[in-house]
C-alpha cells in the first residue's frame, strides 16, 4: 500500500508537526508533501532524511519568511500535487491540506486541527488584528476570504473520513462542512515532563504572548493578588503589556523565552499552571498535568476535554467562565480553598491519556477500520454488478 502524508507547511516543529511525526511512525514508508519546507536542520530529525515534495510556493519571492502572505495561492498550490499513485492519503490540515485532489479508488482521511479559522468564525478577529477592516486592502481581504470559504466547503467533499483533534473541533467540522468526524486527541510527549509531587509556592503561566492567549490578563489578575507569586515564561507581541503589569507588581516575575529544560523545571515545581486561552486542544495544560501540576483554565474549548474540573471524580484543575482578571482571581481563590481535592498522581494519570503511543494505536485502528470498510463496500458494488 502506497501512503502519502500531506501537510500545509513545514517551518517549525510544533503541535501539528508532531502529529505528522506520529503518522510517520505508523507509516514509515510514506511520502511527505508540503507546500513549503523551510524546517531548520535541528528540527528535521522526525523526517528521517525523507525528501519532502513541495509546491511552486517554495520558490516564490520571500517565501521563507512570508509564505503566509501567499494564502490566495494556496488552494491552487495544494491542488497541484499529483497523488494519483497512492492508495491512502493522510492529510494533516489546519488550512488547505485537506484540499488535495484524490480519486474514487483512493482513501483520503483528513486529520483536522481546525477548519481554516481566519476564513470562518474568526474572520472578523483576523481582519481587525491585521488592520484590514477598511480600505482597498480590506476589501480585497474580505473578497479573498469569501472565495476561500467556498473552496474550503467544496473540497470537504474530497475527504472520505474526517478525524478531529478534539470534540470542540468536531463541532466546528459539523458546523462548517456538515460532516461527522471521529476524535483522536493529538500526541503529547508526556514522558518528557517528569512527574513531581512536592510543589513550591508560586503559580506559572507559559505561552506565546499573542492576544488570544490573554497573558496580560493573567498578569493583571496577579497584580491584584500581591500575596501570590506568578512566574511568566514566553515572548511575543504582548510582552510589553505583560511587563507593564509586572512593573507595578513585585510578585510577578517575567522570564521571557526559556529553553524547554527551564520550562519543564518550573512546571514541575509550580503549585498550579494558569491557562486563559480558548484553544482547539491546548497542549501546555496536558504537559503541566504530566508533571503532576494542577491547571487553572478558561472553561471553553479544548481545556474542557483535557482538564477535569472540581466536582468530578479525580479532578485535575479549576475552571473560570469568562476571560477577565476578576474571574482568574476567583478561580485562584477557589483553588486555594478547594484544591486539596486535586492529587498530583491523578494529574499525571489524566495526562497519560494523550501519549504518542495512544495516538498511534488509535490512528492505526481507525485507518485499518476504514480500509476494511471501503473494501467491503467495493465488494458489495461488484456483487451487484
Amino acid at each position: 500500500m502506497k501512503v502519502a502524508i500531506v501537510h500545509e507547511w513545514l517551518t517549525t516543529y510544533a503541535g501539528s508537526e508532531k502529529v505528522v511525526e506520529q503518522m510517520l511512525e505508523v507509516y514509515p514508508e510514506a511520502d511527505v508533501f508540503a507546500m513549503v519546507d523551510f524546517l531548520p536542520e535541528k528540527d528535521r530529525g522526525f523526517l528521517k532524511d525523507r525528501k519532502v515534495r513541495t509546491s511552486f510556493l517554495q520558490n516564490m519571492p520571500f517565501a521563507k519568511k512570508k509564505y503566509r502572505q501567499y494564502l490566495p495561492l494556496m488552494p491552487l498550490a495544494i491542488e497541484q500535487f499529483d497523488l494519483s499513485s497512492y492508495d491512502l492519503i493522510l492529510s494533516s490540515s489546519h488550512a488547505v491540506a485537506k484540499g488535495v485532489i484524490t480519486g474514487p479508488n483512493q482513501l483520503h482521511i483528513s486529520y483536522v486541527h481546525s477548519p481554516i479559522r481566519y476564513a470562518w468564525d474568526m474572520q472578523h478577529q483576523y481582519l481587525r488584528e491585521s488592520g484590514l477592516q477598511r480600505g482597498l486592502k480590506g476589501a480585497f481581504a474580505k473578497w479573498m476570504l469569501s472565495r476561500m470559504r467556498m473552496w474550503d466547503y467544496r473540497t470537504a467533499n474530497g475527504v472520505d473520513y474526517f478525524i478531529a483533534n478534539s470534540e470542540f473541533i468536531a463541532s466546528r467540522i459539523w458546523k462548517v462542512y456538515r460532516r461527522e468526524s471521529s476524535v483522536i486527541y493529538p500526541p503529547v510527549n508526556v514522558n518528557a515532563f517528569a512527574y513531581r509531587e512536592d510543589k513550591e509556592d508560586f503559580y506559572l503561566t507559559a505561552s506565546r504572548m499573542v492576544p488570544y492567549k490573554k497573558m496580560d490578563m493573567i498578569a493583571e489578575a496577579f497584580a491584584g493578588m500581591p500575596d501570590k507569586k506568578l512566574v511568566v515564561i514566553g515572548d511575543g507581541p504582548d510582552m510589553e503589556k505583560v511587563k507593564a503589569q509586572a512593573a507595578k507588581a513585585p510578585n510577578i516575575q517575567v522570564l521571557g523565552y526559556q529553553p524547554d529544560a527551564v520550562l519543564i523545571d518550573h512546571m514541575q515545581r509550580a503549585k498550579a499552571f494558569v491557562f486563559a486561552a480558548e484553544e482547539d486542544f491546548g497542549i501546555t495544560p496536558v504537559e503541566a498535568q504530566a508533571c503532576g501540576t494542577p491547571v487553572i483554565a478558561y472553561g471553553k474549548g479544548g481545556s474542557l476535554e483535557t482538564v477535569r474540573g472540581l466536582g468530578v471524580p479525580q479532578p485535575t484543575g479549576v475552571f473560570f467562565e469568562e476571560q477577565t482578571a476578576a474571574q482568574v482571581m476567583a478561580a485562584v481563590s477557589r483553588f486555594e480553598t478547594e484544591g486539596g481535592a486535586i492529587q498530583a498522581a491523578n494529574c499525571r494519570k489524566n495526562a497519560v491519556r494523550f501519549s504518542p503511543e495512544s495516538f498511534r494505536k488509535k490512528l492505526q485502528q481507525h485507518v485499518d477500520n476504514k480500509l476494511h470498510q471501503n473494501t467491503r463496500q467495493a465488494g458489495s458494488v461488484q456483487a451487484v454488478l
